[in-house]
């Protein structure tokens, strides 16, 4: 999803649909923004907050268990390099398998929940970190890879995306 030159019309437009609801949902696109600039300015990586959260300006996102630089790398690794049918699992016979598998039945279960920080600007939304489409594919959340690996000019792109 990050690359957004290679996308097709149909998923650009989805992905546009999808991250336009969670904007709204959060006070907007301009808050929407602001907190993924919050997420990308912040170090370690948000995802490594010990916590479980993210607290920005604007508003926050938790989740349920830690999550260790490791799995982060192994994320960014293998987001990148996908298999023939799309999924982020690798083929059974690559030694990253096992890995991979181990993360996402790590992260499967873990439910992020965004909230704006006042009431009235939404109701914010909740996501997880994987689609499972089948026993054999899995792919990224286009919101999980939105809001903690893509970077901000992209985001920009795909909601100002008009067909």
């Amino acid at each position: 999803m990050c690359d957004f030159n290679n996308l097709t019309d149909e998923e650009k437009l989805h992905y546009h649909q999808l991250l336009t609801t969670c904007a709204n949902n959060f006070g907007g696109l301009n808050f929407f923004l602001q907190l993924i600039e919050g997420l990308r300015k912040s170090t370690p990586h948000p995802l490594c907050s010990r916590h479980q959260d993210f607290l920005g300006d604007l508003g926050t996102i938790r989740w349920g268990k830690t999550i260790f630089n490791d799995k982060i790398q192994l994320i960014e690794k293998m987001r990148k390099v996908k298999n023939e049918n799309g999924s982020f699992l690798p083929n059974k016979e690559s030694k990253e398998y096992k890995k991979v598998l181990n993360l996402v039945r790590t992260l499967s279960p873990i439910t992020f929940s965004v909230r704006p920080a006042l009431r009235e600007d939404g109701e914010g939304f909740d996501f997880q970190a994987f689609d499972k489409i089948d026993n054999q594919t899995t792919r990224l959340n286009p919101i999980f890879e939105a809001l903690f690996f893509c970077s901000i000019e992209t985001v920009k792109k795909i909601l100002n995306y008009r067909k």
